[in-house]
């Protein structure tokens, strides 16, 4: 079987599907154009695609009898993936759920206390040699131990950082998620998604997909507590972002954590100037043994495919 890997990946993966497929790895870090897209269909069994890889219904148009019988994404999110034109089409799609949860929730807790203790601003300060000294009333920020935390969705990652604050911070926690959750894990209370918005800091923890698609918008915004912090460690289309500058530019909320952007690559001037605002480059996963796990993990359900078994992670 022929696969192509869409980005370069840690060696172990490769070796990993060297050992079973003839595999082609594309050089570039940048996302497959509309033309790769379509060869990717044509012209090979199965496709290791990544994020920003924009298999959208009319690339399946285009190629009305694809070569291609599965996607194994490498990632858990699939919102680049038309996954019901891709199964009209007569081919799987699988993810990496797993591999991604402890990760992410630690990048959520990295943006909650950098945003919070204006960790971002400070180091800046230091690094332009504008630090005068030590004051009792100097940056003062937010003491989040035992504060409020809303967390909207609650599956693995919702959960893992549910976990991380209260038994690290003590923090009081309220989730929103569209279905029931039986057991968050922690003591934890199930709310409406206005009573999940009404706490110190909110975490944007649900999958993108068009239900979601600015979830966050100027209105639920409106509906956080003034000076509360929002973090996005999700996807960025789930925040309407020019919304968000305008509450942080009103000074309605207290800052931003974000590791993800609704135009990604994409960060808005007006987000790189504010200094209430913590960026990070998507480094949601960004570790070698993570990403080693998560290509592993898109080996697996490459092989179960090929095998003929059930996908592990079949979207």
């Amino acid at each position: 079987m022929r696969l192509l890997i869409t980005r370069p990946l840690p060696d172990r993966i490769l070796e990993a599907a060297r050992a079973r497929f003839e595999v082609t790895v594309r050089n570039s870090t940048k996302p497959l154009s509309p033309e790769e897209l379509r060869r990717a269909l044509a012209e090979h069994d199965a496709v290791l695609p990544t994020l920003g890889d924009l298999f959208r219904a009319e690339v399946f148009a285009d190629v009305p009898q694809p070569r291609a019988r599965i996607l194994a994404n490498f990632g858990v999110g699939t919102n680049h993936i038309d996954v019901a034109a891709a199964t009209a089409a007569g081919i799987a799609v699988t993810n990496t759920p797993g591999a991604v949860t402890d990760a992410t929730a630690d990048i959520a807790l990295t943006l909650m206390l950098m945003t919070a203790r204006r960790a971002g601003e400070g180091e800046r300060l230091v690094r332009r040699g504008a630090w005068e000294g030590w004051h009792p009333t100097q940056m003062l920020g937010l003491h989040m131990t035992g504060k409020r935390l809303g967390i909207l969705g609650m599956g693995r990652i919702g959960k893992a950082i549910a976990r991380r604050a209260h038994h690290g911070f003590g923090m009081e926690i309220t989730f929103f998620n569209r279905s029931p959750v039986a057991d968050p894990g922690v003591p934890a209370r199930q709310v409406g998604l206005a009573e999940a918005l009404d706490a110190d800091i909110v975490v944007v923890a649900v999958p993108a997909t068009p239900a979601t698609h600015h979830l966050v918008d100027a209105a639920a915004l409106s509906q956080m507590r003034p000076g509360a912090i929002l973090v996005n460690i999700a996807r960025g289309d789930i925040v309407d972002e020019t919304a968000l500058i305008a509450a942080l530019a009103e000074g309605r909320l207290a800052g931003a954590g974000l590791d993800v952007y609704e135009f990604e690559p994409e960060v808005p001037a007006a987000l790189r100037a504010m200094e209430n605002v913590t960026l990070l480059p998507h480094l949601g996963t960004a570790a070698l043994e993570v990403r080693e796990g998560m290509g592993l993990m898109a080996v697996e359900n490459l092989l179960a495919f090929a095998d003929g078994r059930p996908l592990p992670n079949a979207v």
